[in-house]
C-alpha cells in the first residue's frame, strides 16, 4: 500500500513574461504543503525572453 504524503502538483509561471509582451513559460513541479504553504518561487529559464526569471505559483 502506498504512504499518503503531503505533496501536490504545482505550475510555475514566468513573472516577467506578460510585461513583456511575450507568452510565458510554464513549468510543473511537486511540493510538500504541509512543509511549503506559501507560494513557491523558483529561478527558472524562460525561452521566449532568452534568460532565467523569477518563476511563481499559480492557482
Amino acid at each position: 500500500m502506498a504512504k499518503k504524503t503531503g505533496r501536490i502538483i504545482v505550475t510555475l509561471e514566468c513573472t516577467e513574461a506578460r510585461a513583456a509582451g511575450v507568452p510565458p513559460s510554464r513549468y510543473t513541479t511537486r511540493k510538500n504543503k504541509s512543509k511549503t504553504p506559501g507560494r513557491l518561487e523558483k529561478k527558472k529559464y524562460n525561452p521566449f525572453l532568452k534568460k532565467h526569471t523569477l518563476h511563481r505559483e499559480t492557482k
